[in-house]
């Protein structure tokens, strides 16, 4: 590899957007002095690094390769004075549908503290390295959009679509999902402390390796979610619904489904089946639950104490 062309590039990308040195190492989580190795090419990222920094910079990984060049700007939206989002247009090709206008928008290192995104149609946007704490995105049809290495903390996502969102090592804590449309979103090593998920279906979304302990829920339902590698001890998931969801190396100590139904849920221990695990899935609170008879044998088999479930 020409780690000088790469230097160049990852500063040519890290300008464009108005990002520190700082600011970027504090996004990948090294130092800035890294930063400063990679851009003077003395050397080179990983290649998972290198995949994160295209997602903050707001590049394809190709545009790290030779003689790749980076897109044109192109700005949908502008901020302004006083914090709203004013939407433009500008026509590009589109072999697909010719004639047609499509918007692209790209927002990656931006300050947008307290933005008004209520009500906007932005497709497969870019929130990669950006400021966003206190944003309003209600009603906000996000589609197919990538928020990375983000403050989203206190946004405001009421009613808005979730589809086919990617939301990695964010912070958001204290974020509101009330009514949220979230199918196949995704979550991963994000901050979820005091934020609150309410009157919304979960439909095949992904929390990996994701904090819980104190996130909220509440009237929800969850049709084949998948909780790999997080921590939802202590967690109050009562009265929910839990279709063909999977609990696979969870840390599940203290949660309780007291009033919950459950159809086709998967247990599956973090580690060897060991008296450790045994004892953490009796601390597991199903009074009053329903649950189908393959839930409840393979609970049963783990020791959970079910003695006030009925079956479905």
């Amino acid at each position: 590899m020409d780690t000088k062309m790469i230097g160049n590039k990852i500063a040519g990308a890290r300008k464009k957007i108005n990002m520190s040195q700082a600011g970027l190492a504090a996004h990948v989580f090294v130092s800035p002095q890294a930063v400063g190795k990679w851009e003077r090419g003395e050397s080179l990222p990983d290649i998972i690094t290198l995949n994160q920094l295209a997602k903050i910079l707001g590049v394809d990984l190709n545009y790290f390769s030779e003689n790749q060049q980076p897109p044109e700007d192109v700005t949908l939206y502008k901020v302004t004075a006083n914090g709203e989002v004013d939407q433009t247009r500008q026509e590009l090709t589109d072999p697909s549908a010719p004639g047609e206008l499509q918007l692209l928008t790209n927002f990656s290192g931006s300050d947008l503290v307290k933005s008004d995104f209520a009500g906007v149609k932005a497709h497969n946007s870019k929130f990669n390295g950006s400021a966003l704490r206190g944003s309003d995105f209600a009603r906000a049809d996000l589609t197919g959009s990538s928020f990375s290495g983000s403050d989203i903390r206190e946004a405001n996502f009421e009613e808005a679509n979730l589809t086919d969102c990617t939301l990695s090592v964010n912070d958001l804590t204290e974020a509101h999902f009330n009514k949220t449309i979230l199918v196949r979103t995704e979550f991963s090593r994000s901050a979820l402390t005091g934020a609150k998920f309410s009157n919304a279906k979960l439909i095949d979304v992904k929390l990996t390796k994701t904090d819980l302990r104190q996130t909220l829920f509440e009237n929800c339902v969850f049709d084949g979610v998948d909780f790999n590698y997080s921590d939802l001890s202590g967690l109050c998931l009562d009265k929910q619904v839990f279709t063909g969801v999977k609990f696979h190396n969870s840390a599940l100590t203290d949660v309780s489904f007291n009033g919950a139904t459950l159809k086709s849920v998967s247990f599956r221990s973090p580690y060897a089946l060991t008296n450790r695990y045994y004892r953490a899935i009796k601390t597991i609170r199903f009074d009053d639950a329903m649950m189908d008879k393959l839930t409840y044998a393979t609970l049963k088999g783990l020791g959970a104490d079910l003695s006030k479930v009925t079956f479905i």
